[in-house]
């Protein structure tokens, strides 16, 4: 049986939303007080303190009312244009239903929108149960964004019998067996259905309210109560539980994995695979059945205080369902979430001309700028900071002897502001990292006030187009200190500052937690005046990318803040590295030109380019199979070249992507689109650009120690012109 692929750490959990299953939809969703209330102070805060002035009128309505409709169906694939202009009654009345607290329009608007998903779901599966001819010539229009909504029922089921289709031949393609073809698609509609059924009136209103704040700027969010408490987690990388990961399995909770170190691991009668029945409290509460349950709800009974007992009712991984179960109790502890902590590694480059030389690089991967706000404020010697740990990391990779370092920040989606200041003072002496404009106008410098470096050798930033936020403050202070060199791509383009507002603090004590408003309040400014807003950094040194760069980050985003300046702040940059970055990217651009992985990297930029604008895909079997047969040649022609290449093609250890956390939550009941095999992972292929990164830093290296070398080779590049075009 295929396992659904929604995992959530026990205390961590994902910010999809789900409830407990409730199949009877007869029963409509309705906002509660509480709900009214938070919009209501929501509002207050939104149209007179966002950074972006706003006014709650019929235009802001009308866009409200289109998010919302976009939120909930992007793809146009479950409302039909009737439903759409019934719900025109509402498109200017948005703006007076938030003004009196009135929510009943967004909740009339869902609950259509779930009779309509269950429709869908139950045509799906029956019509995967009836057969489709694969030699018909007919293209699935799988993007659909801007399409007119389907006019009639017979239209959407025609747009549906060609989605199942092509679920359907993405699994025929990868050689399974038609009952089990049809096996897996049944349980795939019976989770979207089960989805919507789980979905509610706490999630419709955070879609609802989500669909208000992102009207005014992107970044802008409403987080519900539990969001509110994974976002803190996520943070200050620990929770108080079991450590676990959870996944689920048609109506069972399921452990997917047991976290390394944690209480569970610590005690090992809890297996992944193993299937929790029931959760109990201490040592004799009552075990509840979760059967059924959405995991979030499952998440909340196991989560609890440190060195308290939760009791679980298991049923073993071969076991059938009506197997014997067992009871495991656990006490709870704290629990480190080390996968999002900074990381590092050592990459040598050989020295030309030398056969035992090398040059040591030490690589600081850093996926989120996280800080333990409490732990800090209380002054707890041992609380999680990603400066304090990346510092620790350089002065164990100063023993380790490198003389040069890359911090990846590829993947990076920001974190603490703090931290991104404090960050930068490990590798500058001393002076203002970013400046600050509040929505009065106001500007306020973050600085860094301790003199001296954890680092003073060569450094380089690896950025790409998911570097946002507080990796585009750190990487533009360390460009305009002239500290070090910027790798990459531009950058996401992410240059305001969201400030958490507790609902809870401005309501009457005897209200349940509202949750909170991430709510722009502030833009942040280059130390050269210059905004990271929309533009991004734009690297040094820029590796090939594909697709438009209009088409990604910000500036491509609905209501984002447009780029502007300010004056430059008062700062002492530390050198001028232009001759040196004009000589080390002559020399990359040289040394791909023999390069087999650059050579495939845009050979796949290519291809991505020239199939970048297609919105449909054949149906034809024989056309699959062609395009299968030729990836799987190439893949095989890449892992032949790589095992027999030499040096050039060795690999080197691909670092982990990381989310980025500014993006919005939506209601996710699709599931996967696209089908693997089971039984067989894709091959990965050496990380090329940190690779590299880390040749351009080597060169750096030796061209600092050797100032007579990098003025002969500036004044030669002045001298010829570059045959080889530069790779944008």
């Amino acid at each position: 049986m295929k396992r659904t692929s929604i995992f959530v750490m026990l205390a961590l959990a994902a910010c999809t939303v789900f409830a407990a299953v409730d199949t009877d939809r007869a029963l409509k969703l309705e906002p509660n007080m509480e709900q009214r209330y938070a919009s209501n102070i929501a509002t207050r805060f939104l149209t007179n303190y966002h950074y972006k002035r706003t006014r709650l009128d019929d235009e802001l309505s009308s866009q409200i009312f289109d998010s919302y409709l976009k939120l909930l169906d992007p793809n146009r694939i479950y409302f039909l244009a009737g439903d759409v202009e019934m719900f025109e009654r509402y498109r200017h009345g948005m703006d007076d239903a938030l003004r009196h607290s009135d929510l009943l329009s967004a909740y009339d608007i869902f609950n259509v929108y779930s009779d309509r998903v269950q429709q869908r779901a139950d045509y799906a599966r029956n019509r995967a149960r009836q057969p489709f001819d694969f030699t018909l010539d007919e293209n699935y229009q799988y993007d659909r964004e801007d399409e007119p909504w389907a006019k009639t029922t017979a239209e959407l089921d025609e747009l549906w019998r060609k989605r199942v289709k092509n679920d359907y031949l993405r699994l025929l393609l990868t050689d399974k067996e038609d009952e089990a073809i049809v096996e897996t698609l049944i349980e795939r509609y019976d989770n979207l259905e089960r989805r919507i059924n789980e979905l509610n009136t706490e999630d419709v209103f955070q879609f609802f309210m989500n669909a208000f704040a992102q009207s005014i700027e992107p970044h802008t969010a409403y987080l519900s109560p539990r969001t509110s408490e994974n976002f803190e987690i996520s943070m200050k990388l620990s929770l108080e539980g079991i450590g676990a990961l959870l996944g689920r399995e048609n109506e069972y909770t399921l452990i997917s994995s047991v976290v390394p170190g944690g209480p569970a691991d610590k005690d090992g009668r809890l297996k992944a695979g193993d299937r929790i029945t029931a959760v109990g409290q201490g040592n004799d509460g009552k075990m509840v059945d979760v059967i059924g349950w959405r995991i979030d709800d499952v998440v909340d009974l196991i989560r609890g205080p440190k060195d308290t007992v939760v009791r679980l009712e298991v049923l073993p991984e071969d076991a059938s369902i009506s197997g014997p179960t067992s009871i495991i109790d656990i006490v709870r502890n704290e629990v480190k979430l080390e996968e999002q902590a900074a990381k590092s590694e050592i990459i040598e480059i050989p020295v030309k001309g030398s056969e035992d030389e090398v040059i040591k690089i030490g690589v600081i991967d850093l996926p989120v700028f996280y800080l333990d706000f409490n732990g800090r404020a209380q002054n707890k010697p041992d609380y999680r900071s990603s400066t304090r740990d990346v510092r620790k990391l350089i002065g164990e990779m100063e023993e380790q002897g490198v003389a040069g370092i890359v911090v990846d920040l590829r993947n990076n989606g920001g974190g603490s502001l703090l931290e991104a200041t404090t960050l930068t003072g490990l590798f500058i002496d001393k002076g203002p990292v970013v400046q600050v404009r509040n929505s009065s106008g106001r500007i306020s410098l973050e600085e860094d006030v301790e003199p001296g470096m954890a680092w003073e050798g060569p450094l380089a930033v690896l950025v790409n187009r998911y570097s946002a936020s507080a990796s585009e403050i750190f990487a533009a202070a360390i460009q305009d200190y002239g500290r070090g060199v910027v790798i990459g791509e531009p950058t996401f383009g992410k240059g305001t500052v969201q400030s958490l507002l507790d609902l809870d603090d401005y309501a009457p004590s005897d209200k349940p937690s509202m949750g909170q408003l991430k709510i722009t309040m502030a833009q942040f400014f280059r130390v050269n005046g210059g905004s990271t807003q929309n533009r991004g950094v734009v690297p040094d040194i820029r590796f090939p990318s594909a697709g438009d760069p209009e088409e990604y980050g910000e500036r491509s985003m609905d209501n984002a803040l447009p780029w502007t300046s300010i004056d430059s702040a008062r700062y002492d940059p530390s050198g001028d590295l232009s001759r040196l970055v004009a000589v080390a990217d002559s020399r990359y651009q040289n040394r791909i030109i023999g390069d087999q992985e650059f050579s495939w990297l845009l050979s796949d930029i290519d291809e991505y380019n020239e199939h970048a604008k297609e919105t449909s895909v054949s149906l034809l079997e024989t056309v699959g199979r062609e395009k299968m047969k030729e990836e799987e040649e190439k893949r095989a022609e890449r892992k032949a070249q790589r095992e027999h290449g030499g040096p050039l093609l060795e690999e080197n250890s691909v670092l982990a992507e990381t989310v980025n956390p500014d993006l919005g939550e939506y209601p996710d009941l699709e599931g996967d689109t696209a089908e693997a095999s089971d039984d067989e992972e894709e091959e990965e292929g050496p990380d090329l650009l940190l690779r590299e990164a880390a040749r351009i830093v080597a060169d750096m290296v030796e061209l600092e120690s050797d100032i007579d070398l990098l003025e002969r080779q500036f004044a030669r590049l002045n001298a010829e012109p570059v045959e080889n075009a530069k790779l944008h």
